[in-house]
């Protein structure tokens, strides 16, 4: 389990420029998604729960990105 808490909560640098992409390409795709849901939906308490599982969406696909 040391191995996997040490995985999980250090950082982790951007390997190369194709890591770094990558990063960017999911923030910009989940960025593009959130703005179209924002125009698209009334302002509502489902509405923000949309846009932070969308968060939520980023930062796991981020996390797969930097720990792997």
């Amino acid at each position: 389990m040391n191995e996997q808490i040490e995985k999980k909560f250090k950082y982790h640098a951007p390997k190369n420029q194709s890591t770094i992409l990558s990063h960017e390409t999911v923030r910009n795709e989940c960025r593009h998604l959130a703005n179209t849901l924002d125009e698209m939906l009334p302002n509502s308490r489902e509405k923000s729960l949309a846009i932070t599982k969308l968060e939520e969406v980023m930062m796991w696909a981020n996390a797969s990105i930097a720990r792997n």
